[in-house]
């Protein structure tokens, strides 16, 4: 076994979970090991071009995955060093301390997790800091307590979009200025590394102005010796000591040729989907199902939001650029017209002809893409769907990936979009809420995987759980998931911080194990 292939802690994956444990862990002087499947994002003017990024989907994954019936799709990720960072719109929000318990919707119970709002709460202001995530406290009524202020001020609203903010407060609701993590100075604008454009939600950042796990994370890791970084690096499987207690060799295909590497503890953070596939794919005799897989759980229980983009026409024009700025819960739990929780209103970046084209939405009589483009506000609205064991990862007989999906919990998600449609009247719009039935060139929901969570969920019961509240394989001593595949809910935010603040607390643990 040659030392140049033995390293303390290997690290699959660079994206929200991986990079950012990299990070954390990278100050302790123990040899770190990153592999990626990707490369580096290249910069390039396509990077703000809508038609190559949105029409053509130019950076997604080449491969075909399948839906239950066998039919091929091509998902809406990526792979490339920073993982689905390099393409999220950057919205950096804490799920809501009550998500950590028992939540009761329409369509059935959201489980509580095994740890409490309280144990992520100071790793959430980590993230937060770490991730320059600019916000304010104190506006959104559901916001959950946090034990530090935003480091950086809020990112401030275009005219049109504050015009809908007042418009919505003069009616009773409570919008807020949503926590954005993006490299923004408006006082100093000629020294700010984010000009403020317009392709920052789905495009990979040109001038390297989002807080994304490959410029906050990454690079600042490689910049220690003891910290390396594999690209274009594929790992096929891992195999287990004889006693299958612990994974001995990580399998990896680079550049045509087969390698093997060595890791006291290994990580898996390859997306909630990949994950579980990887671990699948390392079934052996000690672990017949899959590894990790002893309660069967491996890939079920998958969720990924409902989500909608759904586009209301505005009687005056919308020169908004950056217009993901707003946030909306007055909806997110139970309220005075329903006892059941709807989701979270934000937005989406400004669409422009290409977006609405590959959108395909129906045409406003009187209006052209162009004229509808100048004059929509693009409303992103989540709902939380709900753990379910027959919607799940598995592999196809060449060792594939097949996505089994079946959207539950809609009646909240139906409630919600009805809300906005009311709304319509009071901010300015036609009576038009046009559906857009693909975003960023996908179509939601089973294209739509940028939210995919909850394949290996954690647990303090290794009979319905794959992992322990440190995130830890209860089949295995040096095993660990830290991308969003441990979340046992998946609330109705964007799942980015949270999987930051989780790799941080686990990097915390594993300091300590190190040691």
């Amino acid at each position: 076994m040659s030392t140049n292939s033995r390293y303390d802690v290997i690290i699959i994956g660079t994206g929200a979970g991986g990079g950012t444990l990299a990070y954390a862990l990278a100050p302790t002087g123990k040899r770190i090991l990153l592999i990626e499947r990707g490369d580096y994002a290249p910069r390039e003017k396509d990077n703000w071009d809508t038609r190559a990024v949105v029409a053509e989907g130019k950076y997604h994954i080449k491969e075909a995955w399948q839906d239950m019936n066998g039919n091929e799709f091509h998902a809406g990720t990526h792979y490339f060093v920073g993982g689905n960072t390099k393409f999220y719109g950057a919205a950096l929000v804490r799920l809501r301390k009550e998500d950590f318990g028992e939540v009761r919707h329409y369509g059935g119970i959201s489980p509580a997790w095994p740890i409490r709002y309280e144990d992520l709460e100071p790793y959430y202001t980590k993230a937060e800091h770490l991730y320059q995530v600019h916000g304010r406290r104190g506006v959104d009524p559901t916001e959950p307590p946090a034990s530090a202020p935003y480091l950086y001020p809020p990112v401030s609203h275009e005219p049109r979009i504050q015009q809908l903010s007042d418009d919505l407060e003069r009616i009773g609701h409570h919008p807020f200025l949503l926590p954005m993590g993006v490299m923004l100075d408006e006082k100093n604008p000629h020294k700010s590394k984010c000009i403020r454009c317009a392709w920052c939600d789905g495009h990979p950042c040109l001038v390297n102005a989002k807080a994304d796990a490959q410029v906050i994370c990454v690079d600042p890791a490689l910049e220690r010796p003891n910290v390396t970084l594999l690209t274009n690096s594929y790992v096929s499987r891992l195999e287990t000591s004889h006693s299958g207690r612990e994974v001995t060799k990580v399998h990896v295909e680079r550049n045509g040729e087969s390698e093997i590497f060595f890791g006291n503890v290994v990580v898996v953070a390859c997306g909630a989907i990949n994950s579980a596939a990887l671990l699948l794919r390392s079934a052996n005799e000690r672990h017949p199902a899959g590894l990790a897989n002893g309660s069967d759980q491996v890939g079920r229980n998958y969720m990924c939001h409902l989500n909608s983009v759904m586009l209301a026409i505005s009687r005056c024009a919308n020169p908004t650029v950056f217009q993901k700025t707003l946030g909306l819960n007055d909806f997110y739990f139970r309220s005075s017209e329903w006892e059941y929780p709807m989701g979270h209103i934000s937005f989406v970046g400004k669409t422009d002809a290409n977006v609405l084209a590959a959108g395909a939405p129906k045409i406003v009589p009187g209006f052209t893409l162009e004229l509808m483009a100048r004059h929509s506000l693009d409303f992103w609205l989540t709902s939380e769907d709900l753990p379910d064991p027959k919607n799940r990862v598995t592999l196809t007989r060449q060792g594939g990936i097949m996505l089994s999906y079946s959207p539950n919990n809609l009646e909240g998600h139906s409630r919600l979009q009805a809300k906005l449609k009311g709304l319509l009247k009071h901010i300015n719009c036609t009576e038009d809420l046009l559906h857009m039935n693909a975003y960023i060139g996908k179509r939601i929901p089973l294209a739509g995987v940028a939210h995919q969570n909850g394949t290996c969920r954690f647990g303090n019961d290794p009979k319905s759980s794959v992992l322990d509240a440190n995130c830890k394989a209860h089949d295995l001593d040096n095993l660990y998931v830290v991308d969003a595949s441990f979340f046992p809910s998946s609330g109705a935010m964007n799942p980015a911080l949270t999987i930051m603040a989780n790799a941080l607390r686990v990097g915390d643990h594993l300091k300590d194990r190190l040691q």
